[in-house]
């Protein structure tokens, strides 16, 4: 789980172009660590719109099937911050209880009405989305602080059990909104780390370049195991959030490389400004092929087709490339125009559909060759921390055979979500769609994941660049 700058993170997908929710919760996370893989967007403006209308239930009323949609709302990507997961609880005030707002029931009952009308899949799971009605709209009903009526509300959401679908207070759709521009704007040490609960640490996915965790000598794949002497993370506790302070203010890291010691980092706290870099550099197979390398932790972020051209272009610059390397295997999905975008430097034409119960999308993309990026050979790496629009991505280009894919089977988290705009300024991401192969259509990456052409096994926090198998797999790959 890829958690933002500085924080724990969560996952995320979206626009309409629909976004793909692991990403989002991922980078939403990472806030909690000094910067967020989040930043403000600007709609796309070739993004097409959804026009849908809904017809809220009255408070008193019971739920029927008859749904016109009346709300309008635009798709968008999904790298998406991690909705509260905690069992909603009614904490009654000391001086008088919350009463029923209508804005709260009308929020509830549009809410319910997209999931019943829109959800992916017409047996909700096997819930009983009726009763679940009838459960939450006592709730509401009963009277609720706004923060107490948000955490129901991801609570009711998360029932479908998807591990996508969720629900955004006002606040966290802010912070999702900063996410999608590209640029970061927080107070921390400029890491953006991925989740490591089996080893009690957190491992470094990207570093903000001049940021106080670069100066000190940080590197992509070192760990943190402690913050100011305690463990980040001790069985449910996550103490990521701790990273960020005041700005001047001063916090110590344990840092670990990658076939080294524990040591202490003491770190002073900054004002972290910057876009997310595309990390990328040029490597050498064992006969002495060029191949470009080429780290991608997120198509949420709308700057990166045009940083992935760049990186191009800037290692095709002292000479031609003799194949290229997109590492996915910390990418945590997002929007599909990003998605798109950086798809169509590779592949041309019809890629597919997106499927759902009202009936599929074709996925067209219009190719473009950036310094003979459409035909140079391909290697994809692929993990368990590639997850949404990463997995589909990755599939397609297996799918299509413009690819070789190495590495470990995705866990299948690639359901696209659409986004519903709410009168208070909260969102729903609720899965709308899955993804159809063109070659394949009856694979589900869904249920099997995307299953690579050799398995590698490699631990981002145990290896790096030049030590990883993955890595070396992929370069031998090329000289056969």
């Amino acid at each position: 789980m890829i958690t933002g700058p500085d924080r724990k993170m969560g996952l995320q997908e979206r626009y309409r172009k629909p976004i793909f929710f692991l990403s989002l919760i991922l980078l939403f996370a990472s806030l909690a660590c000094g910067v967020s893989v989040q930043i403000p967007f600007a709609h796309p403006t070739a993004t097409p719109t959804i026009t849908a209308t809904y017809t809220p239930l009255p408070p008193s009323a019971t739920p029927t099937a008859t749904y016109t949609p009346t709300a309008t709302f635009t798709p968008s990507p999904t790298n998406t911050p991690v909705p509260p997961t905690a069992t909603f609880t009614l904490t009654p005030t000391l001086t008088q209880q919350p009463t029923a707002s209508t804005q709260q029931l009308q929020v509830f009952n549009e809410l319910w009405n997209i999931v019943d009308q829109e959800y992916l899949y017409p047996d909700f799971n096997g819930v009983d989305w009726k009763a679940v009605y009838e459960e939450y709209q006592q709730k509401v009903r009963a009277g609720m602080t706004d923060e107490n009526f948000y955490l129901a509300m991801s609570e009711m959401i998360k029932r479908l059990g998807d591990n996508h679908s969720t629900f955004f207070s006002p606040e966290q759709v802010k912070k999702d909104n900063e996410q999608h521009q590209g640029s970061y704007d927080y107070v921390g040490v400029g890491v953006i780390n991925s989740l490591v609960p089996e080893r009690n640490r957190v491992t470094v996915v990207i570093v903000f370049p001049d940021s106080p965790a670069d100066k000190a000598g940080i590197k992509v794949h070192d760990s943190i195991l402690e913050v100011n002497g305690e463990p980040i993370l001790e069985g449910s506790i996550n103490r990521q959030a701790n990273i960020r302070g005041p700005v001047g203010s001063q916090v110590t890291l344990t840092i670990q490389s990658p076939g080294g010691e524990p040591r202490q980092v003491q770190l002073t706290r900054d004002q972290i400004n910057s876009e997310l870099p595309v990390l990328h550099e040029v490597l050498a197979t064992p006969d002495g092929k060029r191949i470009g390398y080429i780290l991608l932790t997120t198509f949420y972020d709308e700057t990166v087709p045009g940083k992935v051209r760049q990186a191009i272009e800037e290692m095709s610059a002292d000479g031609n490339l003799d194949g290229l390397i997109l590492d996915n295997r910390q990418n945590t999905g997002g929007s599909s125009d990003v998605f798109e975008a950086v798809m169509s430097d590779f592949e041309n034409g019809k890629l597919g559909s997106f499927v759902n119960r009202k009936g599929q999308q074709p996925v067209d993309v219009e190719g473009q060759n950036i310094d003979g990026s459409q035909n140079i050979p391909l290697v994809i790496l692929v993990g368990k921390g590639t997850v949404s629009f990463g997995e589909i991505f990755s599939g397609i280009l297996k799918d299509t055979q413009r690819a070789y894919v190495i590495g470990q089977t995705t866990d299948g988290n690639v359901e696209i979500l659409y986004p519903y705009e709410f009168q208070d300024g909260s969102r729903a991401w609720i899965a709308h769609d899955r993804f159809q192969p063109l070659n394949h259509p009856q694979q589900n990456w869904e249920q099997t994941g995307i299953i690579p052409d050799m398995t590698v096994l490699s631990n981002w926090d145990e290896v790096t660049l030049p030590t990883d198998p993955v890595i070396q797999a992929a370069l031998k790959h090329f000289d056969q």
